[in-house]
């Protein structure tokens, strides 16, 4: 399991970060819609896939935790 959750975690982090990263340089540009979004909506996007990302993570570190005190 923590063979999938850990590059699954890294993946949907690094993903929401540039999700992050573009509607910021979007909206600091002066755009209020990207690729037919809004650029809060794509924001929100991100900072969902951030949120997923460290769920993942966190799951995998306490799997193992678990895996070395049994």
């Amino acid at each position: 399991m923590n063979a999938t959750l850990l590059p699954l975690g890294r993946l949907a982090g690094f993903i929401g970060f540039l999700l992050c990263l573009v509607a910021g340089l979007a909206r600091l540009a002066g755009m209020h819609w990207f690729a037919g979004f809004e650029i809060v909506t794509v924001l929100q996007i991100g900072i969902g896939g951030m949120v997923f990302g460290c769920f993942c993570l966190l799951v995998a570190l306490t799997g193992s935790a678990r895996q070395d005190s049994a």
